[in-house]
């Protein structure tokens, strides 16, 4: 069985992006290993008294994006497709990266929906880290306009 792993942000073309690891992962008899990461900060606020912590803020935040994730898990499990999902905090790159190492991926499958540069505005910004970084295939799937 060949491993996928889908890294997911849930921006507007996250659909557009499970939909094609889906249909790559029909192809080549795969499974999918669905990851969001999430940032360090989340709970942290700049305010009058400089930084500040709020756990339940972050509790919440983590809680909602694991609602997301099963249910994007839940669409692809409904296309006959293995998948589990995980979510971690941190650097996204390095932990996609190291989630990938881990799950012996034969694939990182990404979205081409770059914000900035020139460059970016065709592949992405993460999209580029990773296929610089990564010693595992990167498919880059265009989920433009």
């Amino acid at each position: 069985m060949v491993n996928i792993v889908l890294p997911v942000d849930f921006g507007d073309k996250t659909e557009q992006l499970v939909e094609g690891a889906v249909k790559f992962a029909k192809q080549v008899n795969g499974r999918i290993f669905l990851i969001h990461v999430a940032p360090s900060d989340i709970g942290f606020a700049i305010g009058d008294m400089g930084f500040q912590y709020f756990p339940e803020v972050e509790e919440n935040e983590i809680r909602e994006e694991l609602i997301q994730l099963n249910k994007i898990q839940q669409r692809i499990l409904a296309h006959d497709v293995e998948c589990e999902h995980i979510l971690k905090q941190g650097i996204a790159k390095d932990i996609i990266l190291e989630h990938a190492q881990d799950k012996k991926a034969d694939f990182i499958v990404m979205g081409s929906h770059g914000r900035s540069g020139i460059y970016d505005v065709f592949v992405g910004s993460l999209t580029k880290g990773i296929t610089k970084d990564s010693n595992i295939p990167v498919l880059v799937l265009p989920i433009h306009e």
